[in-house]
Protein backbone atom coordinates (compact mmCIF):
# COMPACT_ATOMS: atom_id res chain seq x y z
CA UNK A 1 0.00 0.00 0.00
CA UNK A 2 1.12 3.58 -0.76
CA UNK A 3 2.28 5.56 1.89
CA UNK A 4 0.88 9.38 2.47
CA UNK A 5 2.83 11.76 0.82
CA UNK A 6 2.46 15.58 1.06
CA UNK A 7 1.09 18.19 -1.15
CA UNK A 8 1.99 21.35 -0.36
CA UNK A 9 -0.25 24.59 -2.08
CA UNK A 10 1.46 28.06 -1.88
CA UNK A 11 -0.84 30.54 -2.01
CA UNK A 12 -3.35 28.68 -0.90
CA UNK A 13 -5.56 31.87 0.16
CA UNK A 14 -7.06 32.14 -2.88
CA UNK A 15 -9.95 30.19 -2.15
CA UNK A 16 -11.52 29.85 -5.43
CA UNK A 17 -8.83 28.19 -7.16
CA UNK A 18 -7.74 26.13 -3.72
CA UNK A 19 -10.46 24.93 -3.37
CA UNK A 20 -11.31 23.96 -7.46
CA UNK A 21 -7.50 22.13 -6.99
CA UNK A 22 -8.09 19.77 -3.86
CA UNK A 23 -11.44 19.06 -5.05
CA UNK A 24 -10.48 17.61 -8.41
CA UNK A 25 -6.76 16.08 -6.58
CA UNK A 26 -9.32 14.31 -4.12
CA UNK A 27 -11.27 12.37 -7.22
CA UNK A 28 -8.87 10.35 -7.66
CA UNK A 29 -8.74 7.35 -4.93
CA UNK A 30 -5.11 7.35 -5.48
CA UNK A 31 -4.33 10.73 -4.00
CA UNK A 32 -6.69 10.78 -1.43
CA UNK A 33 -4.64 9.47 1.36
CA UNK A 34 -2.20 12.48 1.09
CA UNK A 35 -1.67 15.34 3.44
CA UNK A 36 -2.27 18.94 2.11
CA UNK A 37 0.17 21.59 3.33
CA UNK A 38 -2.03 24.96 3.13
CA UNK A 39 0.33 28.27 3.65
CA UNK A 40 0.04 31.60 2.07
CA UNK A 41 0.94 34.84 4.20
CA UNK A 42 -2.85 35.84 5.21
CA UNK A 43 -3.35 34.04 8.20
CA UNK A 44 -6.92 35.05 8.34
CA UNK A 45 -7.82 34.16 4.37
CA UNK A 46 -5.46 30.58 5.32
CA UNK A 47 -8.44 30.24 8.04
CA UNK A 48 -11.30 30.22 6.55
CA UNK A 49 -9.82 28.27 3.11
CA UNK A 50 -8.19 25.40 5.67
CA UNK A 51 -11.90 25.56 6.93
CA UNK A 52 -13.52 24.75 3.32
CA UNK A 53 -10.92 22.26 2.79
CA UNK A 54 -11.85 20.15 6.02
CA UNK A 55 -15.49 20.61 5.51
CA UNK A 56 -14.96 18.90 1.64
CA UNK A 57 -12.83 15.87 3.69
CA UNK A 58 -15.29 15.65 6.29
CA UNK A 59 -18.33 15.13 3.97
CA UNK A 60 -16.96 12.79 1.79
CA UNK A 61 -15.67 10.42 5.00
CA UNK A 62 -11.47 10.77 3.65
CA UNK A 63 -8.37 9.63 4.94
CA UNK A 64 -7.05 13.27 4.09
CA UNK A 65 -5.32 15.37 6.42
CA UNK A 66 -5.26 19.24 6.29
CA UNK A 67 -2.68 21.45 8.03
CA UNK A 68 -2.16 25.39 7.05
CA UNK A 69 0.29 27.60 8.53
CA UNK A 70 2.04 30.95 7.82
CA UNK A 71 5.65 28.75 8.13
CA UNK A 72 6.25 28.12 4.06
CA UNK A 73 9.40 26.07 4.60
CA UNK A 74 7.02 23.80 7.41
CA UNK A 75 4.23 23.35 4.75
CA UNK A 76 6.96 22.40 2.55
CA UNK A 77 8.97 19.83 4.49
CA UNK A 78 9.11 16.50 3.04
CA UNK A 79 6.57 17.24 0.38
CA UNK A 80 6.75 15.55 -2.85
CA UNK A 81 4.57 18.14 -4.99
CA UNK A 82 4.92 22.23 -4.72
CA UNK A 83 1.94 24.23 -5.96
CA UNK A 84 2.16 27.59 -5.95
CA UNK A 85 -0.99 30.26 -6.58
CA UNK A 86 0.37 33.45 -5.55
CA UNK A 87 0.19 36.83 -6.75
CA UNK A 88 3.53 38.93 -5.00
CA UNK A 89 2.27 42.34 -3.72
CA UNK A 90 -1.44 41.31 -3.74
CA UNK A 91 -3.52 44.17 -5.40
CA UNK A 92 -1.86 46.89 -3.76
CA UNK A 93 1.54 46.25 -5.85
CA UNK A 94 -0.85 45.23 -8.87
CA UNK A 95 -3.15 48.08 -9.07
CA UNK A 96 0.35 50.15 -10.09
CA UNK A 97 0.85 47.65 -12.92
CA UNK A 98 -2.35 49.03 -14.64
CA UNK A 99 -2.62 52.93 -13.50
CA UNK A 100 0.85 54.19 -13.96
CA UNK A 101 1.34 52.85 -17.65
CA UNK A 102 -1.98 54.64 -18.30
CA UNK A 103 -0.35 57.89 -17.53
CA UNK A 104 2.24 57.27 -20.70
CA UNK A 105 -0.70 56.08 -22.61
CA UNK A 106 -0.19 52.06 -22.26
CA UNK A 107 -3.94 51.30 -21.58
CA UNK A 108 -3.90 47.23 -20.69
CA UNK A 109 -6.72 44.90 -20.22
CA UNK A 110 -4.84 42.22 -17.92
CA UNK A 111 -0.99 43.53 -17.37
CA UNK A 112 0.32 39.79 -16.02
CA UNK A 113 2.39 38.47 -18.70
CA UNK A 114 4.36 41.11 -20.50
CA UNK A 115 3.50 44.66 -21.33
CA UNK A 116 5.11 47.29 -18.78
CA UNK A 117 2.69 45.35 -15.94
CA UNK A 118 3.77 41.73 -16.78
CA UNK A 119 6.86 42.67 -16.52
CA UNK A 120 7.11 44.80 -12.93
CA UNK A 121 5.19 41.95 -11.87
CA UNK A 122 7.86 39.48 -12.99
CA UNK A 123 9.95 41.84 -10.94
CA UNK A 124 7.84 40.93 -7.71
CA UNK A 125 7.41 37.53 -8.12
CA UNK A 126 10.69 36.28 -8.94
CA UNK A 127 12.77 36.69 -6.27
CA UNK A 128 9.82 34.75 -3.69
CA UNK A 129 9.84 32.48 -6.47
CA UNK A 130 13.58 31.93 -6.03
CA UNK A 131 12.72 31.88 -2.26
CA UNK A 132 10.37 28.94 -2.90
CA UNK A 133 12.95 26.79 -4.93
CA UNK A 134 15.67 27.30 -1.89
CA UNK A 135 13.34 25.99 0.18
CA UNK A 136 12.02 23.18 -1.98
CA UNK A 137 15.79 22.32 -2.63
CA UNK A 138 16.38 22.34 1.32
CA UNK A 139 13.29 20.83 3.11
CA UNK A 140 11.17 19.19 0.64
CA UNK A 141 11.05 15.31 -0.72
CA UNK A 142 14.39 14.84 -3.03
CA UNK A 143 13.11 15.43 -6.68
CA UNK A 144 10.17 17.41 -5.43
CA UNK A 145 7.90 18.67 -8.49
CA UNK A 146 7.43 22.31 -8.42
CA UNK A 147 3.95 22.90 -10.24
CA UNK A 148 3.74 26.73 -11.16
CA UNK A 149 0.54 27.85 -11.63
CA UNK A 150 1.45 32.30 -10.85
CA UNK A 151 2.04 34.95 -13.69
CA UNK A 152 3.79 35.68 -15.33
CA UNK A 153 3.97 32.08 -16.14
CA UNK A 154 7.17 31.97 -18.26
CA UNK A 155 9.08 34.51 -16.42
CA UNK A 156 8.68 32.82 -13.39
CA UNK A 157 9.21 29.01 -14.54
CA UNK A 158 11.99 30.13 -16.76
CA UNK A 159 13.22 31.90 -13.55
CA UNK A 160 12.68 28.30 -11.45
CA UNK A 161 14.43 26.30 -14.07
CA UNK A 162 17.39 28.37 -14.72
CA UNK A 163 18.29 29.91 -11.24
CA UNK A 164 15.97 27.88 -8.80
CA UNK A 165 16.99 24.58 -9.91
CA UNK A 166 13.68 22.60 -9.31
CA UNK A 167 11.86 20.46 -11.66
CA UNK A 168 9.58 22.73 -12.80
CA UNK A 169 6.33 22.30 -14.87
CA UNK A 170 4.77 25.46 -15.42
CA UNK A 171 0.62 25.29 -16.12
CA UNK A 172 -2.01 27.54 -17.50
CA UNK A 173 -5.77 27.35 -19.19
CA UNK A 174 -5.53 28.79 -21.65
CA UNK A 175 -5.41 26.17 -24.26
CA UNK A 176 -8.24 23.94 -22.93
CA UNK A 177 -10.66 27.46 -22.78
CA UNK A 178 -9.63 27.97 -26.25
CA UNK A 179 -10.01 24.55 -27.67
CA UNK A 180 -13.75 24.65 -25.28
CA UNK A 181 -14.69 27.91 -27.76
CA UNK A 182 -13.62 26.40 -31.39
CA UNK A 183 -15.29 23.01 -30.11
CA UNK A 184 -18.61 25.26 -29.33
CA UNK A 185 -17.68 27.62 -33.05
CA UNK A 186 -17.86 24.60 -34.89
CA UNK A 187 -20.73 22.86 -33.50
CA UNK A 188 -19.46 19.86 -31.59
CA UNK A 189 -21.32 18.36 -28.52
CA UNK A 190 -18.53 19.42 -26.25
CA UNK A 191 -14.67 19.99 -26.75
CA UNK A 192 -13.85 16.14 -26.51
CA UNK A 193 -15.28 15.83 -30.35
CA UNK A 194 -12.41 18.10 -31.49
CA UNK A 195 -8.75 17.19 -31.28
CA UNK A 196 -6.21 20.01 -31.50
CA UNK A 197 -2.49 20.49 -31.80
CA UNK A 198 -1.48 23.45 -30.09
CA UNK A 199 1.73 25.21 -29.39
CA UNK A 200 3.72 28.31 -28.56
CA UNK A 201 4.44 30.39 -25.70
CA UNK A 202 2.20 30.96 -22.45
CA UNK A 203 -0.58 33.11 -23.18
CA UNK A 204 0.65 33.14 -27.26
CA UNK A 205 -0.24 29.64 -28.18
CA UNK A 206 -1.61 28.30 -31.49
CA UNK A 207 -3.94 26.01 -32.48
CA UNK A 208 -1.78 24.84 -35.39
CA UNK A 209 -3.87 21.78 -36.33
CA UNK A 210 -7.55 21.20 -35.59
CA UNK A 211 -9.89 18.36 -36.36
CA UNK A 212 -13.43 18.05 -36.18
CA UNK A 213 -14.75 14.17 -36.13
CA UNK A 214 -11.14 13.62 -37.97
CA UNK A 215 -11.90 16.02 -40.37
CA UNK A 216 -9.07 19.07 -40.40
CA UNK A 217 -10.11 22.25 -39.85
CA UNK A 218 -8.67 25.20 -42.18
CA UNK A 219 -8.36 28.78 -41.43
CA UNK A 220 -11.85 30.05 -43.51
CA UNK A 221 -13.93 27.43 -42.25
CA UNK A 222 -12.96 28.44 -38.61
CA UNK A 223 -13.07 32.17 -39.29
CA UNK A 224 -16.68 31.83 -40.82
CA UNK A 225 -17.80 29.82 -37.93
CA UNK A 226 -16.42 31.99 -35.25
CA UNK A 227 -17.78 35.44 -36.79
CA UNK A 228 -21.03 33.57 -37.46
CA UNK A 229 -21.34 33.15 -33.57
CA UNK A 230 -23.55 34.94 -31.71
CA UNK A 231 -21.36 35.83 -29.10
CA UNK A 232 -17.49 35.02 -30.53
CA UNK A 233 -18.44 37.34 -33.36
CA UNK A 234 -18.63 40.30 -31.06
CA UNK A 235 -16.42 39.49 -28.67
CA UNK A 236 -13.28 38.14 -30.49
CA UNK A 237 -12.32 40.66 -32.82
CA UNK A 238 -8.33 40.79 -32.28
CA UNK A 239 -8.40 37.04 -31.73
CA UNK A 240 -10.43 36.63 -35.29
CA UNK A 241 -8.29 39.44 -37.13
CA UNK A 242 -5.13 37.53 -36.06
CA UNK A 243 -6.63 34.66 -37.29
CA UNK A 244 -7.20 36.03 -40.92
CA UNK A 245 -4.01 37.73 -40.89
CA UNK A 246 -1.55 34.58 -39.27
CA UNK A 247 -3.70 31.94 -40.55
CA UNK A 248 -3.96 29.87 -36.75
CA UNK A 249 -5.71 30.95 -33.94
CA UNK A 250 -4.38 31.96 -30.64
CA UNK A 251 -5.66 30.61 -27.11
CA UNK A 252 -5.73 33.78 -25.56
CA UNK A 253 -8.78 35.55 -24.75
CA UNK A 254 -9.22 39.28 -26.97
CA UNK A 255 -7.78 41.64 -23.90
CA UNK A 256 -5.12 39.19 -23.51
CA UNK A 257 -4.05 38.94 -27.01
CA UNK A 258 -4.55 42.34 -27.72
CA UNK A 259 -2.35 43.57 -24.92
CA UNK A 260 0.90 41.27 -26.13
CA UNK A 261 0.98 43.17 -29.95
CA UNK A 262 1.86 46.05 -31.64
CA UNK A 263 -1.19 46.75 -33.64
CA UNK A 264 -4.66 47.13 -31.37
CA UNK A 265 -4.48 49.08 -28.74
CA UNK A 266 -1.80 51.73 -29.66
CA UNK A 267 -4.20 54.33 -30.48
CA UNK A 268 -6.68 55.16 -27.70
CA UNK A 269 -9.54 56.33 -30.60
CA UNK A 270 -9.24 52.52 -32.48
CA UNK A 271 -9.26 50.44 -28.83
CA UNK A 272 -13.20 50.51 -29.00
CA UNK A 273 -13.42 48.91 -32.45
CA UNK A 274 -11.09 46.13 -31.28
CA UNK A 275 -12.56 44.99 -27.59
CA UNK A 276 -15.91 43.93 -26.40
CA UNK A 277 -17.45 45.64 -22.95
CA UNK A 278 -20.07 42.52 -22.05
CA UNK A 279 -16.77 40.93 -19.63
CA UNK A 280 -13.67 42.51 -18.33
CA UNK A 281 -11.61 39.45 -20.47
CA UNK A 282 -12.52 40.75 -23.80
CA UNK A 283 -10.32 43.96 -23.51
CA UNK A 284 -11.55 46.71 -20.84
CA UNK A 285 -9.01 48.84 -19.54
CA UNK A 286 -7.55 47.70 -16.11
CA UNK A 287 -10.20 44.43 -16.94
CA UNK A 288 -8.48 42.21 -14.80
CA UNK A 289 -7.95 44.60 -11.95
CA UNK A 290 -11.72 45.43 -11.83
CA UNK A 291 -12.05 41.42 -11.39
CA UNK A 292 -9.65 40.63 -9.04
CA UNK A 293 -11.23 43.27 -6.87
CA UNK A 294 -14.32 42.71 -7.07
CA UNK A 295 -13.77 38.99 -6.26
CA UNK A 296 -11.94 39.78 -3.34
CA UNK A 297 -14.55 41.56 -1.98
CA UNK A 298 -17.04 38.97 -2.57
CA UNK A 299 -15.11 36.41 -1.04
CA UNK A 300 -14.68 38.73 2.31
CA UNK A 301 -18.74 39.09 2.53
CA UNK A 302 -19.96 35.64 1.14
CA UNK A 303 -17.39 33.08 3.29
CA UNK A 304 -20.89 31.66 4.46
CA UNK A 305 -21.90 30.49 1.12
CA UNK A 306 -18.56 28.89 -0.26
CA UNK A 307 -18.34 26.93 3.15
CA UNK A 308 -21.79 25.47 2.35
CA UNK A 309 -20.59 24.51 -1.27
CA UNK A 310 -17.90 22.94 0.48
CA UNK A 311 -20.29 20.30 2.16
CA UNK A 312 -21.31 18.23 -1.22
CA UNK A 313 -20.31 15.18 -2.56
CA UNK A 314 -17.43 14.95 -4.40
CA UNK A 315 -18.48 13.91 -8.06
CA UNK A 316 -15.68 12.73 -10.33
CA UNK A 317 -17.82 13.45 -13.07
CA UNK A 318 -17.15 17.12 -12.27
CA UNK A 319 -13.28 17.18 -12.26
CA UNK A 320 -12.44 19.75 -14.09
CA UNK A 321 -9.50 20.14 -16.93
CA UNK A 322 -7.10 21.96 -15.00
CA UNK A 323 -4.02 19.88 -15.35
CA UNK A 324 -2.69 19.33 -11.64
CA UNK A 325 -4.75 16.73 -10.42
CA UNK A 326 -4.07 14.84 -13.65
CA UNK A 327 -0.53 15.19 -13.59
CA UNK A 328 -0.28 14.09 -10.07
CA UNK A 329 -2.19 11.10 -11.15
CA UNK A 330 -0.20 10.16 -13.80
CA UNK A 331 3.26 10.43 -11.89
CA UNK A 332 1.81 8.63 -8.90
CA UNK A 333 -0.35 5.51 -11.12
CA UNK A 334 1.09 5.48 -14.73
CA UNK A 335 -1.79 6.28 -16.13
CA UNK A 336 -0.87 8.23 -19.26
CA UNK A 337 -2.18 12.28 -19.02
CA UNK A 338 -2.01 14.20 -22.53
CA UNK A 339 -1.64 18.10 -22.12
CA UNK A 340 -0.37 21.30 -22.81
CA UNK A 341 3.06 21.92 -20.33
CA UNK A 342 5.18 25.47 -19.45
CA UNK A 343 8.77 23.66 -20.00
CA UNK A 344 12.36 25.24 -20.93
CA UNK A 345 12.40 24.41 -24.76
CA UNK A 346 15.51 22.43 -25.76
CA UNK A 347 14.83 21.94 -28.96
CA UNK A 348 10.96 20.75 -28.67
CA UNK A 349 10.19 23.84 -30.93
CA UNK A 350 12.44 23.97 -33.60
CA UNK A 351 12.49 27.88 -34.16
CA UNK A 352 12.46 29.02 -30.89
CA UNK A 353 15.76 29.43 -29.02
CA UNK A 354 16.26 27.03 -26.61
CA UNK A 355 16.64 28.30 -23.61
CA UNK A 356 12.85 30.02 -23.75
CA UNK A 357 10.10 28.55 -21.76
CA UNK A 358 7.15 26.97 -24.50
CA UNK A 359 3.67 25.79 -23.76
CA UNK A 360 3.31 22.70 -26.28
CA UNK A 361 1.63 18.94 -26.05
CA UNK A 362 3.89 16.87 -24.45
CA UNK A 363 2.74 13.23 -22.01
CA UNK A 364 3.01 12.73 -18.12
CA UNK A 365 3.53 9.15 -16.88
CA UNK A 366 5.85 7.49 -13.71
CA UNK A 367 8.84 8.67 -15.66
CA UNK A 368 7.65 12.50 -16.03
CA UNK A 369 7.11 14.62 -18.50
CA UNK A 370 7.75 13.52 -22.06
CA UNK A 371 6.85 16.53 -24.67
CA UNK A 372 6.55 15.66 -28.59
CA UNK A 373 9.69 17.23 -30.12
CA UNK A 374 10.25 18.62 -33.43
CA UNK A 375 7.77 21.12 -33.85
CA UNK A 376 7.84 23.93 -36.49
CA UNK A 377 6.19 27.32 -35.74
CA UNK A 378 4.13 28.97 -38.65
CA UNK A 379 6.85 31.93 -39.38
CA UNK A 380 4.08 34.61 -38.37
CA UNK A 381 3.07 32.47 -34.98
CA UNK A 382 7.28 31.80 -34.18
CA UNK A 383 8.07 35.65 -34.57
CA UNK A 384 5.32 37.13 -32.40
CA UNK A 385 6.43 34.75 -30.11
CA UNK A 386 9.89 35.56 -30.42
CA UNK A 387 9.25 39.39 -29.29
CA UNK A 388 7.52 37.88 -26.07
CA UNK A 389 10.71 35.63 -25.26
CA UNK A 390 13.07 38.46 -25.74
CA UNK A 391 11.18 40.90 -23.49
CA UNK A 392 10.88 37.42 -20.85
CA UNK A 393 14.72 37.03 -21.00
CA UNK A 394 15.53 40.06 -20.06
CA UNK A 395 12.59 40.73 -17.65
CA UNK A 396 13.87 37.33 -15.52
CA UNK A 397 17.58 38.33 -15.72
CA UNK A 398 16.99 41.94 -14.41
CA UNK A 399 14.96 40.54 -11.86
CA UNK A 400 17.91 38.04 -10.86
CA UNK A 401 20.66 40.90 -10.82
CA UNK A 402 18.45 44.06 -9.93
CA UNK A 403 19.79 45.39 -13.33
CA UNK A 404 17.78 48.78 -13.83
CA UNK A 405 19.18 49.37 -17.02
CA UNK A 406 18.17 45.67 -18.04
CA UNK A 407 14.54 46.04 -16.97
CA UNK A 408 14.34 49.37 -18.91
CA UNK A 409 15.63 47.71 -22.30
CA UNK A 410 12.99 45.20 -21.37
CA UNK A 411 10.27 47.55 -21.01
CA UNK A 412 11.82 49.24 -23.83
CA UNK A 413 11.44 46.01 -26.24
CA UNK A 414 8.13 45.24 -25.07
CA UNK A 415 5.76 45.31 -28.34
CA UNK A 416 3.11 47.75 -26.90
CA UNK A 417 4.75 49.77 -24.81
CA UNK A 418 7.16 50.61 -28.09
CA UNK A 419 4.57 50.82 -30.15
CA UNK A 420 3.45 54.35 -27.57
CA UNK A 421 6.17 55.40 -25.70
CA UNK A 422 9.34 57.10 -26.66
CA UNK A 423 12.74 55.71 -24.68
CA UNK A 424 12.77 59.15 -22.13
CA UNK A 425 8.83 58.24 -20.97
CA UNK A 426 9.74 54.42 -21.10
CA UNK A 427 12.82 55.29 -18.51
CA UNK A 428 10.40 57.39 -16.42
CA UNK A 429 7.62 54.99 -16.21
CA UNK A 430 9.84 52.52 -14.81
CA UNK A 431 11.12 55.09 -12.50
CA UNK A 432 7.85 55.93 -11.53
CA UNK A 433 7.03 52.01 -11.20
CA UNK A 434 9.70 51.17 -9.17
CA UNK A 435 9.34 54.08 -6.57
CA UNK A 436 5.80 53.31 -6.35
CA UNK A 437 6.40 49.08 -5.68
CA UNK A 438 9.43 49.70 -3.51
CA UNK A 439 8.37 47.41 -0.79
CA UNK A 440 7.91 44.47 -2.80
CA UNK A 441 11.40 44.87 -5.08
CA UNK A 442 14.34 44.44 -2.64
CA UNK A 443 16.42 44.12 -4.95
CA UNK A 444 16.50 47.09 -6.57
CA UNK A 445 16.09 48.82 -3.00
CA UNK A 446 19.94 50.58 -3.84
CA UNK A 447 18.28 52.18 -6.86
CA UNK A 448 14.74 53.39 -5.73
CA UNK A 449 16.70 56.94 -4.20
CA UNK A 450 17.86 57.78 -7.68
CA UNK A 451 14.63 56.82 -9.68
CA UNK A 452 12.95 58.63 -7.36
CA UNK A 453 15.55 61.90 -7.69
CA UNK A 454 14.76 61.45 -11.41
CA UNK A 455 11.09 61.37 -10.93
CA UNK A 456 11.41 64.76 -9.28
CA UNK A 457 12.71 66.31 -11.95
CA UNK A 458 9.91 65.70 -14.12
CA UNK A 459 11.00 65.99 -17.32
CA UNK A 460 8.24 63.96 -18.97
CA UNK A 461 4.61 65.27 -18.67
CA UNK A 462 2.24 62.77 -18.11
CA UNK A 463 -1.47 62.97 -18.21
CA UNK A 464 -4.80 61.43 -15.48
CA UNK A 465 -6.26 59.59 -18.05
CA UNK A 466 -8.59 56.35 -16.73
CA UNK A 467 -7.58 54.74 -20.58
CA UNK A 468 -9.81 54.03 -23.09
CA UNK A 469 -12.77 51.54 -21.50
CA UNK A 470 -12.54 51.77 -17.90
CA UNK A 471 -15.33 50.80 -15.79
CA UNK A 472 -16.13 51.14 -12.60
CA UNK A 473 -15.48 48.94 -9.32
CA UNK A 474 -18.88 47.23 -8.21
CA UNK A 475 -20.23 46.48 -5.16
CA UNK A 476 -20.96 43.29 -3.78
CA UNK A 477 -24.69 43.70 -4.07
CA UNK A 478 -24.04 44.98 -7.72
CA UNK A 479 -22.06 42.07 -8.51
CA UNK A 480 -24.69 39.26 -7.17
CA UNK A 481 -27.43 41.11 -9.34
CA UNK A 482 -25.03 41.02 -12.20
CA UNK A 483 -24.47 37.15 -11.72
CA UNK A 484 -27.73 36.54 -11.26
CA UNK A 485 -28.90 38.09 -14.57
CA UNK A 486 -26.21 36.31 -16.43
CA UNK A 487 -27.46 33.23 -15.19
CA UNK A 488 -30.70 34.00 -16.04
CA UNK A 489 -29.79 34.29 -19.52
CA UNK A 490 -27.56 31.52 -19.95
CA UNK A 491 -30.92 29.28 -18.91
CA UNK A 492 -32.78 30.98 -21.38
CA UNK A 493 -30.24 30.33 -23.76
CA UNK A 494 -30.60 26.52 -23.52
CA UNK A 495 -32.33 24.55 -25.79
CA UNK A 496 -35.83 23.97 -24.56
CA UNK A 497 -36.22 26.39 -21.84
Amino acid sequence: MATRFKIAIIGAGSVGFTKKLVTDILCVPELQDVEFALTDISERNLGMVRQIIERIVEVNRLPTVVTATVDRRAALDGARYVINCTRIGGLDAYRHDIEIPLKYGVDQCVGDTICAGGILYGQRNIPVVLDFCRDIREVAEPGAVFLNYANPMAMNTWAAIEYGMVHTIGLCHGVQNGWKQIANALGAASKTDVDIVCSGINHQTWYLDIRYQGRRIGKDELTAALEAHPVYGQQEKVRIDVLKRFGYYSTESNGHLSEYLPWYRKRPSEIMKWIDLSDWIHGETGGYLRYTTESRNWFETDFPQFLEEAARTIDPARRTDEHASWILEALETGRVYRGHFNVKNDGVITNLPADAIIESPGFIDRFGVNMISGITLPEACAATCQASINVQRMSVHAAVTGDVDLLKLAVLHDPLVGAICSPEEVWQMVDEMLVAQAEWLPQYADAVPAARRRLAEGRIATKAWSGAARQKVRTVEEVRIATAKKKEAMLGQRPGS
